[in-house]
């Protein structure tokens, strides 16, 4: 159990494969795209799932473990050296349109994978220092509206027709990601002006979360320009953009196609392990800390990542998260394979 902690530390291998990316040139450039959508979903395809829960005291031990907090804090410097090791990088004039590509979907993933995902992780925090880290980590991929809508709408509205972060039966991940991403920014707005008034304050006032939230991304942007040109701006944009990408596409596989039931024709039954889709393939589970058990972060969003359990009535993936987020981008097929699963829970 004392050293339970220390797989964790898998997901700092894309670290270590993005400062290569940052340095070298050809395909070693790809190198964090070979790992985390090549080798870790190949792999998984051949690993049993581990649906192990900790007992009462093993949970209690990890749940007091700061460790397992430290970690998480640690990837606010690693993200923010990355970053500025990208941009530095980037500028080389000799790199090949290959060499540029690779980097840039490189700091893609960094944004995707810790940028969102361990900003999502912070954001559910009662502390302000962690609420604080999860913003600034959110900011690296421009997306900190996430912080708001996320926590205030989406786990509220989860997997029902009113939910913009929820995939519908049938529907493709191409169109889920424009319906998404506009719907999710517009929902923020609505939540935090909603809040704003409720202070007896005007929405235009700097009091706003999402006025705050858009002059700080634009400052970065601003600084960036001012330091790297705006060649590297374009560079880092397409990057945030793919790290929002790789948020939507789980998001898609994490509750496509579940639907929760109204009672009495008005309110929505709770959210239950049963309205998201679970995973747990290890490899995938440690690189995201415990995303992919999703069904019990969703019932119980407070749970930190290290202590989340497996659920006999959750719906199962029939892979992990990497190789789901692939089979999602070939629609008759992710349909093929989702249909089955889908019958079996509404029978």
């Amino acid at each position: 159990m004392h050293w339970r902690v220390f797989k964790f530390c898998s997901p700092f291998i894309v670290f270590v494969f993005a400062w290569i990316a940052f340095s070298a040139t050809g395909w070693l450039c790809f190198l964090p795209l070979i790992w985390a959508f090549a080798i870790i979903p190949l792999v998984e395809l051949f690993i049993s799932p581990d649906q192990h829960n900790l007992d009462a005291a093993e949970e209690e031990l990890a749940k007091s473990d700061k460790r397992y907090d430290y970690l998480l804090y640690l990837i606010v410097p690693f993200q923010y050296g990355s970053l500025l090791y990208f941009l530095f990088s980037i500028q080389d004039t000799t790199l090949s349109t290959a060499d540029i590509t690779g980097r840039i979907i490189s700091m893609g993933l960094l944004c995707g994978i810790f940028g969102i995902n361990v900003g999502h992780e912070l954001g559910h925090r009662a502390k302000p220092l962690e609420q604080f880290l999860a913003k600034v980590l959110l900011l690296s991929s421009l997306y900190m509206h996430f912080f708001i809508e996320h926590n205030k709408g989406h786990h509220k509205r989860v997997a029902t027709i009113e939910d913009p972060a929820s995939a519908r039966l049938g529907e493709s991940v191409f169109a889920f990601y424009p319906r998404t991403i506009f719907y999710s920014y517009l929902g923020a707005w609505q939540i935090a002006n909603k809040e704003i008034r409720k202070k007896g304050v005007s929405i235009f006032s700097w009091q706003n979360e999402m006025i705050q939230f858009s002059f700080i991304q634009f400052a970065l942007i601003a600084l960036i320009w001012l330091f790297f040109g705006w060649v590297v701006v374009s560079y880092f944009l397409i990057a945030a953009i793919i790290g929002i990408g790789l948020l939507e596409a789980v998001n898609y596989i994490e509750h496509y196609g579940l639907q929760r039931k109204k009672l009495n024709g008005e309110k929505y039954e709770r959210a239950l392990p049963m309205h998201s889709w679970n995973s747990n393939h290890v490899l995938g589970r440690f690189m995201l800390f415990e995303l992919s058990r999703h069904s019990d972060h969703h019932y119980l969003a407070s749970r930190k990542y290290q202590i989340l359990q497996h659920h006999e009535n959750a719906p199962q993936m029939p892979t992990g998260y990497p190789g789901m987020m692939i089979l999602a981008h070939f629609p008759p097929l992710f349909f093929w394979v989702m249909k089955k699963r889908i019958r079996a829970i509404n029978n």
